[in-house]
């Protein structure tokens, strides 16, 4: 079949040289292969040609979907991207640079989604004009609305959004509804659609969920519309976030959602609670009462306080494992009084668990396992973080289940090199996390004979005894690699060395953390920014997350390195702040779409609770610097540019 060569002049914006001009194709030809493209695929190609340009303007006037979550966009970016779609349906949006003032151009009558995250500068505004026009909305998702000083939210706008869109089948409200919100205004959430199937809370007090689950009151009215016990009947998930999980809750949500499937309960007290306010064994008994439950999440964490279930006992693993015979996952924190018993008669019960997650179990050790190949099960994930008495045995009986997909083993501090010789020999392991474990460099050698093609994510974060030989030994570029993310945090025998081997390797990593690695300095920096992945790529292409915070070798020339066209899909930055704090600034100015952060804090999270970071996640294509382009224009980044070296040479003479 014969074929057209279309050639377009990358020299020239202005238009496409070559005999066979893109002008030469109809408009709606290109504009139709358009309409497949997301919305950063549009932004890159609109910045090749003058041609490419005008389609891409025309079909951004009718896409139904606009979905940019790796980008912070400005005011000015979003007004001509967005204003004149009348068709657009779906938007996902990072809303870290927008504010009030974005509300008209963001919210419309045709959207049935709407996910919009880091909406700090947003008030209460926000939601009520939703729900004043949004009227067939199916899906929202609003994260940190109104965490900035001076923003709030009240009451009305909850009750606008709730008796506006009566159609929500999905609802994720992803702030803290208890600064806003008394105990007794829960019923609000009575107004909600009967088409609800998915309902998450960032944060709600438990005695709000309690009254809200609890009331039977079908005279009282709120809004003009009746509150009666049936509320969130049809709610098959449910993810809270409560101030603590006690009995009470517990029994009101498996007594009234009468559909649940998957059920996230997590809290974090700021000291113990009372015995009277606690979940206790007999509120387990009450969990799955209608025996639907496949997914089951109770974590307690000590982000506030070191305090955990202390009146749950192994009684109350066998009244949970007695009602959850069904059930797929689990997923236990904070359980300190729970000994093996108990932690194995819920694997022995469940004979349709895939996934197995404990935290903080104190009490659990390789007993659980010893006799798991006499079970059906098939596990797929497996997290044990922070079970201080597990050894290398335990992972040599969980080894058997070659079904392993996702193995964290972080805080486990007596696992050796053993466990890695077991886990080698897993064919489908994808992600592995080793913090603080007592591995070496032959352990991690293992790791080559097997696993090394499959392993998507490695974390060796803390494992003092490690050097830069396990990295040489990984990455001697005799095999394809699979591997996107690496953590190699808290080394402190990892030497520049190290990262020559990965940059020499060609290694497609998207996410490398370097923090605290005190003998990590410019030449890394170097080498990373020349290593070249894909052919006739540019180089340090495949980067989007590199954290360097606290390196001890890091100095102005590594800011020189991190300049354009160096690292093109780099969208988080860690460094340490007081390396040149004029630099710093000049680098976040120079790249408006890079997040740079100098706190310490980690990176690419979002500030979510790093409890599932085990599970395998599915990252959107990074964007090119083609997007920028076309977003802030040649001009503008040129006068940026300029600025910015100005800028830097003078505090460089300084």
């Amino acid at each position: 079949m014969a074929t057209t060569n279309v050639v377009c002049d990358g020299g020239d914006v202005d238009g496409c040289g070559g005999e066979r001009s893109l002008d030469l194709l109809p408009a709606a030809l290109l504009e139709t292969i358009m309409t497949k493209l997301d919305v950063a695929s549009l932004c890159s190609i609109a910045s090749t040609c003058r041609t490419l340009r005008s389609c891409v303007t025309r079909v951004l006037t009718f896409t139904p979907n606009f979905h940019v979550f790796n980008v912070s966009l400005s005011m000015e970016t979003v007004r001509p991207l967005l204003f004149p779609n009348q068709k657009l349906s779906s938007l996902k949006l990072d809303c870290g640079r927008l504010g009030n003032s974005a509300i008209d151009i963001l919210v419309r009558p045709s959207l049935r989604e709407i996910s919009l995250q880091n909406c700090r500068d947003f008030s209460g505004d926000l939601i009520s004009e939703i729900g004043r026009k949004c009227k067939d909305l199916r899906l929202l998702c609003l994260g940190s609305v109104a965490e900035k000083v001076g923003r709030t939210i009240n009451r009305c706008a909850l009750e606008d959004l709730l008796n506006g869109c009566s159609h929500l089948e999905v609802l994720a409200l992803m702030f803290d509804l208890s600064l806003y919100l008394r105990p007794s205004d829960g019923r609000i959430f009575g107004l909600v659609s009967d088409k609800l199937t998915h309902l998450e809370l960032g944060h709600i007090s438990s005695r709000m969920m309690t009254q809200l689950l609890t009331s039977t009151e079908t005279s009282g009215q709120v809004s003009n519309k009746p509150v009666t016990s049936t509320v969130l009947q049809n709610v098959q998930q449910l993810r809270l976030s409560v101030d603590c999980i006690d009995d009470a809750v517990v029994k009101a949500i498996s007594k009234s959602l009468t559909s649940l499937i998957d059920l996230d309960l997590r809290d974090a007290p700021i000291e113990d609670p009372r015995q009277v306010s606690d979940l206790t064994d007999f509120g387990l008994q009450e969990i799955n009462q209608n025996g639907k439950l496949k997914h089951l999440s109770l974590i307690r964490s000590q982000e506030f306080h070191s305090t955990y279930f202390r009146r749950v006992s192994d009684q109350g693993m066998l009244f949970l494992a007695d009602k959850c015979l069904r059930i797929e996952s689990i997923c236990l924190g904070g359980f300190c009084r729970v000994t093996d018993a108990g932690f194995k008669t819920v694997l022995h019960s469940c004979a349709n668990l895939s996934k197995f997650s404990v935290y903080h179990g104190y009490k659990l050790t390789d007993l659980v396992f010893h006799d798991i190949l006499a079970t059906t099960l098939s596990l797929s994930h497996v997290s044990l973080r922070l079970c201080h008495l597990l050894t290398d045995h335990a992972v040599q009986k969980l080894a058997s289940n070659l079904a392993l997909e996702s193995l964290d083993l972080r805080g486990c501090r007596n696992l050796r090199d053993e466990a890695l010789e077991a886990i080698s020999h897993l064919p489908k392991l994808k992600v592995l996390l080793l913090d603080g474990t007592d591995v070496s460099d032959k352990g991690l050698s293992y790791l080559k004979e097997g696993v090394w093609g499959s392993l998507v994510s490695l974390s060796v974060r803390g494992c003092r005894k490690l050097t830069d030989k396990f990295m040489t030994t990984l990455f001697d570029g005799s095999s394809k690699l699979a591997l996107r993310e690496l953590d190699l945090s808290n080394l402190r025998n990892l030497t520049d060395a190290a990262i020559f081997a990965l940059a020499k390797s060609g290694a497609p990593i998207t996410k490398l953390q370097l923090r605290e690695c005190r003998l990590i300095g410019d030449p890394s920096v170097m080498a990373l920014a020349s290593t070249r992945v894909y052919e006739d790529e540019c180089p340090g292409s495949s980067l989007c997350l590199l954290d360097l915070y606290d390196c001890g070798g890091i100095t102005q020339l590594s800011f020189k390195w991190l300049k354009k066209p160096f690292f093109p899909r780099l969208k988080w930055l860690g460094i340490t702040g007081s390396v040149n704090r004029d630099i710093v600034d000049a680098l976040a100015r120079r790249r408006p779409h890079l997040q740079v952060s100098c706190r310490g804090e980690e990176l690419g999270n979002d500030g979510e609770d790093d409890w599932d970071s085990a599970d395998i996640h599915q990252h959107s294509e990074a964007q090119e610097d083609e997007l920028e382009q076309w977003i802030l224009g040649d001009e503008g980044v040129e006068m940026e540019d300029a600025q910015d070296e100005s800028d830097e040479d003078a505090s460089e003479e300084d």
